[in-house]
């Protein structure tokens, strides 16, 4: 008894279980999710234990706790923050709360297109933005593909911005994304992901944004007949280590870890693209109208709250996002 509660206590308080049991050779990385257990994210990450355990020769292991186990994203962020959680996947878009550049991601249209922005997350400017909540206990390891986010309603079709007049559209906890949303004509209500459905099927909301896997797996399509692939914004996933189970690991095995992690995020992307071209095919035999709608009007709605970034730090990001590869 007196092993099982020290086992127990062990594996709540720390991060990082170096042994912690019988085994005292191998190193195991704690690492909660809010996904369910069928996301690409979530098999990248046992992928990424796979791999971790061939290159330590099984002396590190992840051990996983998806679909909320131990809190939602904001929770699972401070259990990084005071080391009692090694790893976690969050949106970019809650992560601007701790980490403003992360804004730059909800700002609306600074990608020119998928090949863009997977650039942007390979190049310098991708690695500076994950190296930018270090100051705050966190460390960014990888992106994981999230894909586009563009507008779902329940009963009224939106062909262009002004259809989004007057409709109630729930956002992520981020105030770039409320402006966005009030740029384009919506009225930006943010929303607990989990409560989402009853708010769409109660009239709290007229409508959501998100990716094609998002709205096929959450239900959403059996309430909401129009998806609008207007594919406003590209907010990231970001595996994040916190600096206190980071700076416990010697320098082989961080080098093990990010081999493992940079192996799992290409392996994640080749996932999700299969994924979201079943999703968007599901959807639309379910009886979803698919609205491709030309970008233009929606890029040109939005040009006046990118020009207010103008001169700031996030303004000087969007220019150099700009130029890469170009």
């Amino acid at each position: 008894m007196r092993q099982l509660g020290t086992a127990i206590v062990c594996t709540l308080l720390l991060a990082v279980l170096p042994g912690c049991g019988a085994d005292d050779e191998v190193t195991v990385l704690r690492v909660g999710h809010t996904l369910d257990t069928g996301h690409t994210v979530h098999e990248a990450m046992v992928y990424l234990g796979e791999r971790l355990e061939e290159y330590s020769a099984g002396t590190m292991r992840v051990a996983l706790y998806p679909g909320g186990q131990l809190g939602n994203e904001r929770e699972l962020i401070e259990l990084l923050q005071i080391g009692s959680l090694a790893m976690t996947k969050v949106s970019a878009s809650p992560l601007e709360g701790f980490v403003p550049e992360m804004q730059v991601f909800n700002v609306p249209y600074v990608f020119r297109d998928k090949q863009h922005y997977q650039q942007v997350l390979d190049s310098p400017i991708g690695r500076q933005l994950l190296d930018a909540s270090i100051p705050v206990r966190l460390k960014g390891l990888g992106y994981y593909d999230a894909g586009s986010r563009s507008f779902y309603t329940v009963d009224q079709p939106v062909n262009s911005p002004a259809d989004l007049a007057g409709l109630k559209i729930r956002v992520q906890e981020s105030q770039t994304a409320v402006r966005m949303v009030s740029a384009l004509g919506g009225s930006a209500t943010p929303i607990a992901w989990g409560e989402l459905y009853t708010a769409l099927q109660q009239g709290v909301v007229d409508g959501a944004e998100n990716n094609p896997p998002s709205f096929y797996r959450s239900g959403h399509y059996e309430i909401c007949a129009y998806y609008t692939l207007d594919e406003h914004t590209a907010v990231p996933d970001i595996l994040l280590i916190g600096t206190v189970a980071w700076d416990s690991l010697n320098a082989q095995q961080q080098g093990w870890l990010q081999r493992a992690v940079d192996e799992s995020v290409d392996y994640q992307r080749k996932l999700w693209r299969e994924d979201s071209d079943a999703a968007l095919a599901a959807v639309e035999a379910a009886g979803v109208e698919i609205i491709r709608p030309e970008k233009t009007a929606f890029r040109d709605q939005v040009a006046g709250m990118r020009a207010t970034y103008a001169g700031t730090a996030i303004g000087e990001l969007i220019d150099q996002i700009a130029l890469v590869g170009n």
